[in-house]
């Protein structure tokens, strides 16, 4: 696990890696690291086939069951008062909301966030990943790039009316990794929206839930 420190007070995001890459893959490493700039504290960890360097993904529980013991051990030695944040790249943020949905993270997330939330596979759009969405009651915020094959703009606008909760922001020409052809610096605008509506949600009672 690696942690990201902001200034004391900080909120804290868990961050999960995509299914391709692990934690210090230069894009997380990018996104932690811009995130604390911002004033947010990030920690990350690996999945148990990524700790295995194995390339296929564990099965569905066993990600939820590391999701939450990283999620445990973060909350547990963070200073009291720390408002705690949900989410990933791709599949990371899948699980994320997989545990949230469940009603498995204790102390419960301010509020998640999804970095190219995976609605569908590619080429594939009946193959919907979203029927426990609805099931989270906290804010939710997808920053999906107009490109990205799991899920275009006209599925990710109809996916966020259906949910009350939820924020989409949409990173013009940006692919699944949020970035324009090869250059990354829309992935830096993506992690100052996050950042902000991070620190925003913060200092708001936890029942509210912004616009």
């Amino acid at each position: 696990m690696e942690h990201y420190p902001a200034p004391p007070g900080a909120p804290l995001l868990v961050l999960a890696h995509g299914a391709g890459a692990g934690e210090k893959h230069p894009w997380m490493l990018r996104v932690a690291r811009g995130l604390s700039a911002h004033g947010v504290s990030v920690a990350t960890f690996e999945f148990p086939y990524m700790q295995a360097r194995r390339k296929r993904p564990d099965h569905t529980p066993v990600l939820e069951a590391a999701y939450r013991a990283v999620w445990e051990e973060v909350t547990r030695a963070a200073p009291t008062g720390t408002k705690f944040f949900a989410g990933g790249k791709s599949m990371g943020g899948r699980m994320a909301s997989h545990v949230a949905a469940a009603d498995t993270l204790v102390p419960p997330a301010a509020g998640l966030v999804f970095f190219g939330y995976p609605l569908h596979p590619p080429d594939a759009p009946a193959k919907r990943r979203d029927a426990h969405l609805p099931r989270i009651s906290a804010p939710m915020l997808f920053v999906h790039g107009t490109r990205d094959p799991f899920g275009s703009p006209d599925e990710m606008r109809d996916l966020t009316r259906t949910l009350p909760t939820s924020r989409l922001h949409l990173v013009e020409g940006g692919d699944h990794s949020l970035q324009r052809s090869k250059r990354a610096e829309s992935v830096d605008g993506a992690v100052e929206i996050a950042a902000d509506w991070i620190k925003g949600l913060s200092r708001m009672p936890l029942s509210s839930v912004p616009l």
